[in-house]
């Protein structure tokens, strides 16, 4: 399966976040969206970083509530792995695993087009694996 057959099925909406808004804003977007991570984002278009609900916990340790009043340029990570709608789910799951990461955005032509999160691939996966049990059995049962 091909991640544009993911957001075919996912949608392409990506919840984006200024790079000077307050890591308390980022929470309160977290919340809204529903959502693990938020790319940072001068226009929706452009991908400056990324910042999770992991980032915010590794430096609340440090800052307690201070942290709030931080921008997310101070938090989010800056080398961001992306891939572009060709690219296949099986190939994105494998980098989830070995970067340890949750969340990849998608690129086409430059532009940021959508965002694939683990769980969006371990649906994927479990869908496939299903599909082929039931081709299985009945091919079990049609003998």
């Amino acid at each position: 399966m091909l991640v544009a057959n993911l957001l075919e099925q996912k949608g392409t909406m990506v919840a984006t976040i200024a790079s000077n808004a307050t890591v308390g804003t980022m929470v309160a977007e977290l919340t809204r969206h529903r959502v693990g991570a938020l790319v940072v984002s001068p226009d929706g278009n452009q991908i400056d970083g990324i910042v999770s609900e992991r980032d915010i916990v590794l430096q609340l340790s440090e800052l307690h509530t201070d942290l709030l009043m931080q921008p997310v340029s101070m938090i989010m990570s800056i080398a961001v792995r992306t891939c572009s709608p060709t690219d296949n789910v099986g190939s994105i799951m494998s980098l989830m695993t070995e970067q340890r990461i949750r969340h990849v955005p998608v690129v086409d032509d430059g532009r940021l087009c959508g965002i694939i999160s683990i769980g969006d691939v371990v649906k994927s996966r479990i869908g496939e694996l299903e599909k082929d049990r039931n081709e299985l059995m009945e091919y079990i049962t049609a003998r």
